[in-house]
């Protein structure tokens, strides 16, 4: 089984109740076993500012599939959740990104693994750290830690009243 970290993220049509809803649609995913999912985390929008802040999270669990598959099954939970891409960073419903897969280093027209940008993004580093702790250690990366130490300027706030399951 290979260690799996996929990022989820949302900021339209109500995104807590978006995001427990991939939740419940990666539990179903063929070779995906002990899904444990971070708290959800608000954050500003990466891309144009002219939209609403973003609810993160990440989940991790093991997988016993490839890559590929496992990017497939990503995509296709998001077309089932009604996900269209307007515009590059922009709205979404949903968004599942697979930020780590084992220690694989994957370089891919579709698919680049570790995440590209994981390093500058708060909203992916910190609900890491709650899930895989502050010293897990992404292939080619620093710690979380020293990730988290880097990325002190940027906003991140908890959203404690909701609970992915």
């Amino acid at each position: 089984m290979t260690l799996v970290v996929i990022a989820l993220g949302s900021n339209i049509e109500a995104p807590s109740k978006r995001l427990q809803e991939a939740i419940v649609y990666l539990k179903e995913v063929p070779g995906l076993h002990g899904v444990s999912a971070s708290p959800i985390y608000q954050s500003p929008p990466m891309g144009p500012q002219d939209q609403p802040h973003f609810f993160n999270a990440v989940i991790s669990g093991d997988y016993t599939g490839e890559p590929l598959s496992l990017l497939t099954a990503l995509q296709h939970i998001e077309r089932a959740m009604g996900r269209v891409k307007k515009r590059h960073w922009g709205e979404r419903c949903i968004d599942l990104d697979i930020i780590q897969f084992g220690n694989s280093v994957i370089d891919l027209p579709t698919l680049t693994v570790p995440h590209p940008g994981l390093e500058h993004r708060l909203f992916v580093v910190q609900p890491m750290i709650d899930i895989l702790g502050a010293d897990h250690r992404v292939p080619g990366l620093l710690e979380l830690g020293t990730l988290r130490d880097r990325l002190s300027g940027d906003t991140l706030t908890l959203c404690s009243d909701v609970v992915l399951g």
